[in-house]
């Protein structure tokens, strides 16, 4: 587990930074988990207001268990505020893939997702993994800005969404990563 008051997730353990005024805890937790499924199932109601339909995408909680993967939660103050997790993909070795990455709508616009991208990138390099993949859509602009502003560049698409209109793909050499 690891504790952030605000330093962007540049650095492990506690930052001076005055930017969130509460500690952001980050733990790992079971794909299957309860409050995960929770968390799931507002990101899907997400996906139907953005995109007019789920994300019916079947996932096998194993997928992100250790040493292949892990899914993460991270709160504040004891409330659940963002969840994003790693797998294997199916891309090559030493890579994985990012799913759903989350933050809840009244925890936006504070750097808990900026904060969960930073962990699960430092947990994959860990795991050693050399590169990071992920899909996202044009319909989410904010995690769009948010993975082009953290060194996402586009990548040739993959898996189910290949050929969906508005799917984008991202990925990030982990090996350039600064220690």
């Amino acid at each position: 587990m690891c504790a952030w008051t605000g330093d962007g997730g540049r650095s492990a353990g506690t930052s001076t930074s005055d930017e969130w005024a509460l500690p952001v805890r980050v733990e790992q937790r079971r794909y299957d988990d309860p409050v995960v499924a929770l968390l799931v199932e507002q990101l899907q109601q997400e996906y139907v207001v953005r995109y007019g339909s789920r994300d019916e995408t079947e996932v096998d909680a194993d997928e992100f268990a250790p040493p292949g993967g892990t899914f993460l939660l991270g709160s504040v103050a004891g409330e659940v505020v963002a969840m994003g997790g790693w797998r294997s993909h199916e891309g090559g070795d030493h890579v994985v893939e990012i799913k759903r990455m989350y933050v809840l709508a009244s925890a936006r616009r504070r750097g808990y997702a900026r904060l969960m991208l930073t962990e699960l990138e430092r947990t994959a390099t860990e795991a050693g993994a050399r590169a990071i993949v992920l899909n996202t859509g044009q319909e989410q602009p904010e995690a769009v800005a948010l993975y082009e502003s953290t060194g996402y560049a586009p990548v040739p698409g993959y898996g189910i969404y290949l050929d969906a209109p508005l799917a984008l793909f991202y990925g990030k050499d982990l090996a350039r990563q600064p220690a």
